[in-house]
């Protein structure tokens, strides 16, 4: 992820099947698909035996929503499964996986933050707005998260405007220097 390219939006989806749909709708447009990362949480963890299973560039994932984060795999770039405290196992399917596993070198909770708000923040992310993505990410919701410059940022979201988002939020680094 090039993280000299100052602006990043976040898209919040109530469910996987919208989640999806909207990444499928950036990829038939021709949107670089290297900066779209999706996050959620399996939630059924109890429940199902999940797996993680990464073999060179290919992960296999098993449970309730394994074959929508494969079917995330094929299109996106990346991947990572991680514990965070209170929120459960979360995965990350795209180039944030490799922000968080750099997030990841230290402990898992870095300043009383988890690696997951760490990794947010670190591509421009307000905690403020953070802190709403990880109540989000609690109530079983899916966050789209794109990259790039303030053109591409704005062809996102006209992409997305019906794609059943229940909020979308444009983050810039520029106006927070």
């Amino acid at each position: 992820m090039n993280m000299s390219t100052p602006d990043c939006a976040v898209a919040i989806y109530d469910s996987h099947n919208q989640a999806e749909e909207a990444v499928k709708a950036l990829q038939l447009t021709g949107f670089d698909m290297k900066k779209i990362s999706i996050i959620g949480r399996d939630y059924h963890t109890e429940e199902h035996v999940v797996g993680f299973l990464n073999a060179g560039d290919r992960a296999m994932f098993f449970g309730k929503l394994g074959a929508f984060w494969g079917g995330m795999l094929g299109i996106l770039f990346g991947s990572a499964m991680i514990f965070v405290p209170v929120l459960g196992h979360i995965i990350v399917v795209g180039p944030l996986a490799a922000a968080l596993f750099g997030g990841l070198q230290g402990a898992v909770m870095v300043g009383g933050f988890s690696a997951l708000v760490g990794a947010l923040m670190a591509v421009g992310i307000p905690k403020d707005s953070v802190l709403r993505y990880e109540t989000a990410l609690k109530a079983d919701k899916f966050m789209l998260v794109v990259h790039g410059d303030a053109q591409e940022i704005r062809r996102a979201r006209e992409l997305l405007e019906s794609s059943g988002m229940s909020s979308f939020d444009h983050h810039s680094l520029a106006s927070q220097g």
